[in-house]
């Protein structure tokens, strides 16, 4: 039976958390992510047999990668990519994105390259649905340089090249003084239909929106409405939209509610 990996899986916690033993030949594999600073070492994969909801307590791979918080696999799933969510304290201070190939047939994964994400702490990455670009979230914690959105080249056998553009979001909305004076870029993702990329601000209360033409040297303009503009102190983290490309849910972090959007070229109406 063909392996499946679940993408949208990656973990940032302590391994110990999984130790139960599958039963049964897995079905599907997990890619999980972690923070570094403690006994992780990086990506694990894991076996799972969805039909017993068991996880194989031994990985099927350990890939070492400094602080790979959140992990992003092509289309096809023959490429992983990492975000290196570095910054000030840190052992490397430097943010950083990595790639790397994933075997058809064993499913091994191996490094490709590693770039620089232009900012502290890149929490967040996804791919353009043409697969050219990685869009990075930086959230950075200090206000100095404060949150980025950085737009990164991918070429056809997974290389990463440098950032083509890098931009700064904000000002913080400053309602909250401990979390909101500067911006905090939390999510970067493609539109359903392409044509814009999304970036939730933390930091500035804002969803900011994006055009995007791949044939431009800077693929990123700011849309005809270039952002929505969230209640003061809600802070917003994450979008998802519904299979349809109407609808839009975001994820308020510090009201702990769900903003509701209808979606259409660009244009996000409340719901």
């Amino acid at each position: 039976m063909p392996h499946k990996f679940l993408p949208w899986l990656a973990i940032a916690s302590a391994m110990s958390a999984f130790t139960l033993q599958a039963q049964a030949m897995p079905d599907t594999e997990l890619l999980i992510g972690s923070y570094t600073q403690g006994k992780s070492e990086g990506i694990y994969r894991f076996a799972f047999d969805s039909k017993t909801g068991m996880i194989d307590a031994k990985p099927l791979q350990v890939v070492k990668a400094e602080n790979p918080s959140w992990l992003t696999v092509s289309r096809d799933q023959r490429y992983l990519f990492a975000v290196n969510e570095n910054g000030p304290g840190q052992k490397d201070a430097v943010g950083k994105v990595s790639s790397f190939a994933i075997d058809p047939k064993t499913r091994q994964i191996t490094p490709i390259n590693q770039v620089q994400s232009r900012g502290e702490e890149p929490t967040h990455s996804s791919l353009s649905y043409d697969g050219r670009y990685l869009f990075v979230a930086n959230y950075a914690v200090n206000p100095d340089p404060g949150g980025a959105l950085t737009v990164v080249p991918v070429g056809k056998d997974g290389t990463l090249s440098e950032a083509v553009q890098v931009l700064p979001l904000g000002p913080g909305s400053k309602v909250n003084s401990e979390r909101q004076m500067s911006s905090h870029v939390h999510l970067a993702v493609p539109t359903p239909d392409d044509k814009y990329v999304v970036t939730a601000d933390l930091g500035a209360d804002k969803l900011f929106v994006y055009h995007y033409d791949a044939s431009q040297a800077k693929p990123l303009q700011p849309a005809k409405e270039p952002f929505v503009q969230l209640p003061g102190g809600s802070g917003p983290r994450h979008t998802l939209f519904s299979g349809d490309g109407k609808h839009a849910w975001l994820v308020l972090e510090m009201t702990a509610q769900v903003a509701v959007f209808d979606y259409h070229d660009g244009a996000f109406k409340s719901t």
